[in-house]
């Protein structure tokens, strides 16, 4: 076993968990799950079977990521932040196999209390803030907010607000790295 799991942690025969993650208090992964190297998995975390984590993703306290998610590499996923996979559950109705798939893609933050709607995708490196409720696609480093979540703005790869307009072309640069980002047809893109 090349990673940490906690006496409380449970992980059910099958689950692929990579090297140097982290397992915590009270958490649960099923035997389907496929979990990448140097994650970490917060107190109270489940995952499911249909679930795939890429490498160094980060998923804090009282998060179920459930089957048909999908997260990319170095993903933040913050407190009790949602994700669900059915549009339109009903108790006394069994729809597994209507799982809608949602992808969160490579950099992306998802801040505390956040709900992901199923079958959208979060495009690389945007960030969704704390308590919004995303209902549709969300564009490269966008940055959303509300309920339902808009764009308020853009973020840089840094996680620093980019000063820009959110429709437009351009070249702008993050604060603090400097790195160049160009907005071409309301689509941003960086420069490395």
């Amino acid at each position: 076993m090349n990673y940490f799991k906690h006496e409380t942690a449970i992980i059910d025969e099958g689950a692929q968990i990579g090297e140097n993650s982290k397992i915590w208090h009270w958490s649960h992964i099923c035997g389907g799950a496929k979990i990448g190297n140097s994650c970490s998995l917060g107190q109270n975390v489940f995952i499911g079977n249909k679930v795939l984590l890429g490498n160094n993703v980060k998923i804090q306290n009282n998060v179920s990521v459930y089957d048909n998610v999908i997260i990319e590499d170095d993903v933040f996923c913050g407190p009790s932040m949602v994700f669900t996979n059915v549009i339109n559950p009903r108790s006394e109705i069994i729809r597994k196999d209507e799982y809608k798939t949602t992808q969160v893609k490579k950099g992306s933050t998802i801040g505390a209390n956040a709900t992901i709607i199923c079958g959208v995708t979060l495009g690389e490196y945007c960030f969704i803030a704390a308590g919004a409720v995303v209902t549709k696609n969300v564009k490269p480093y966008a940055l959303m907010a509300g309920v339902p979540a808009k764009q308020i703005g853009w973020i840089s790869k840094y996680g620093e607000r980019i000063d820009l307009p959110n429709s437009g072309s351009g070249e702008f640069y993050c604060p603090k790295t400097k790195i160049k980002y160009h907005l071409t047809h309301d689509v941003l893109s960086s420069s490395i």
